[in-house]
């Protein structure tokens, strides 16, 4: 008997079978939870019965949870739900429409700590960075829960006599929305907010490297009061879950942010059918520093653009173009303050810099670091992929600082986001813009000065849609426009009043009388 009682299963202690089931328990409930599509006001298993997992980029052991992966029928399903719901939707007043952004708008700001956490655990950047993120999304939403009130055409006098001229606003029925991982609430909170309150229905598809902070503002907006349908939350591949949300026939509208290659193809499809689109892509974004600038506050300002965030994002600083005569001082302090960035787990409230986001954006990452090298290129500073202790389970690279860049060169030409700064000298103002301009792209720009008459000649000069002085490139506010020019946007602007202009028809009205 004693010998049975030694195998396993058969404890001595009657109270040990008892802790063995506790820790089991124990451990269910630690597994990651499956999260699944919102669809006509349900959440819903894909049609497909496959999930993919949603990995912490600073430590790959963290599965914070399954999403579906997604199906053309899926996507069909949602976009017929989001038709149906759309007439209803528009006959709401836009008054309040904009009552139920400013309820969600609220209920994001109760959560900050919370979803500042999730987006952190998802992504990867910092936690102050996290709950900065939130924060913006909450002030997003009230922002356009205000345009519900200002929701207004214009009354315009007529040569004719006892003729009344007026305009009126339209939604354009029911529109696809793509959005980024480097950004997973604020960028969605963009488009979904002046979709809404122009009385338009979503099909909303994020990306699949950080799908649950964006899952949790769906969550927000549907407690908030949004009827069934009128918004409708969907994840899976660009392949196919993406592909019908721009070539569907009755899609409307498709927004999209990401890669220029991806949004130059979008574009090849919704043209076909004259969807309204739009685009914000990448960018290449400078910043000039003079020789007459404050010499800490520019390079402060190099290093926030270039390395906060992980370099992740499409306004980040890649270029630093710096007059000459301060070449060599301001060269010698940003590394010195470089050098001094601590990166980590972006949960640590310490750290100034998380990891990127994936194995792949780690591989395209130090695959240019080594273009650079072979280019020519003098690597000052970093170049390496970070090992031991919490590093081996991140995607982590140190920030990296290359001089000697000449303008042709692949470095100083291709978006590479990460936290890869070329050094570049100009022997003035004129050709330091002259470099600046030289690249496909126009997002973002920053100068650092103390010259009015050079900033208003930058600002009138700079081929960028944001503009910056004695700023970060990377810093954009809530309510105004924000856009770039050549191959970074499509032209149509979003942020501020003028995104309704996107996602509304404009009518004219006359009448005689």
């Amino acid at each position: 008997m004693s010998d049975r009682l030694e195998k396993p299963g058969y404890p001595l202690n009657p109270f040990s079978r008892a802790e063995g089931l506790w820790s089991l328990a124990e451990d269910f409930l630690k597994m990651p939870t499956t999260y699944k599509n919102f669809i006509d006001g349900e959440w819903v298993e894909s049609s497909s019965g496959k999930t993919f997992p949603n990995i912490n980029p600073a430590n790959t052991d963290e599965v914070i949870g399954y999403f579906q992966q997604s199906n053309v029928e899926d996507t069909r399903r949602a976009i017929e739900a989001a038709v149906r719901a759309q007439e209803k939707w528009a006959k709401i007043p836009a008054p309040k429409r904009g009552a139920i952004l400013y309820k969600a708008a609220q209920m994001v700001a109760n959560r900050v700590d919370e979803l500042g956490e999730i987006l952190t655990r998802e992504e990867g950047k910092t936690i102050g960075e996290g709950k900065a993120e939130v924060l913006r999304a909450s002030q997003i939403l009230s922002f356009f829960g205000g345009e519900g009130d200002r929701f207004l055409g214009d009354a315009v006098p007529s040569p004719r006599e006892n003729v009344f001229v007026f305009t009126m606003r339209k939604p354009l029925g029911t529109v696809s929305l793509i959005t980024p991982w480097n950004f997973p609430i604020a960028i969605p909170a963009w488009k979904i907010a002046p979709a809404l309150v122009s009385g338009n229905t979503v099909i909303f598809k994020p990306a699949s490297l950080a799908p649950l902070t964006s899952l949790k503002l769906v969550e927000i907006l549907h407690e908030a009061g949004l009827p069934k349908g009128v918004l409708n939350y969907i994840t899976g591949p660009g392949s196919t879950v993406g592909l019908e949300m721009v070539t569907n026939k009755a899609i409307k509208g498709v927004s999209f942010t990401g890669s220029c290659a991806v949004g130059q193809g979008i574009y090849q499809h919704t043209q076909q059918n004259m969807v309204r689109t739009q685009l914000e892509m990448g960018g290449k974004n400078p910043t000039i520093v003079l020789a007459d600038a404050n010499l800490e506050e520019a390079v402060n300002i190099t290093i926030n653009g270039a390395f906060f965030s992980t370099g992740q994002r499409c306004t980040a600083t890649s270029r630093v173009i710096v007059e000459e005569p301060i070449l060599d001082k301001f060269t010698q302090l940003l590394i010195e303050k470089t050098k001094a960035l601590k990166v980590g787990n972006g949960l640590d409230p310490s750290v100034q810099m998380g990891p990127l986001v994936d194995e792949t954006q780690l591989k395209t990452v130090l695959s240019y670091i080594e273009i650079g090298k072979k280019e020519g290129a003098t690597l000052l500073l970093g170049g390496n992929r970070l090992t031991g202790k919490e590093y081996d389970k991140g995607y982590f690279v140190e920030p990296t600082i290359f001089k000697d860049v000449k303008p042709t060169m692949r470095i100083a030409q291709e978006e590479i986001f990460g936290p890869v700064l070329a050094i570049m000298p100009a022997k003035n103002f004129d050709e330091a813009l002259e470099i600046a301009n030289n690249v496909q792209f126009g997002l973002s720009a920053s100068l650092c000065t103390t010259n009015l008459s050079r900033t208003f000649e930058y600002a009138n000069r700079i081929e960028a849609g944001v503009v910056n002085v004695n700023l970060p490139s990377a810093g954009v506010d809530y309510h105004v426009p924000f856009g770039g020019m050549k191959d970074s946007s499509s032209g149509h602007r979003e942020q501020g009043r003028v995104a309704i202009d996107f996602y509304t028809e404009l009518k004219t009205v006359y009448i005689k009388y």
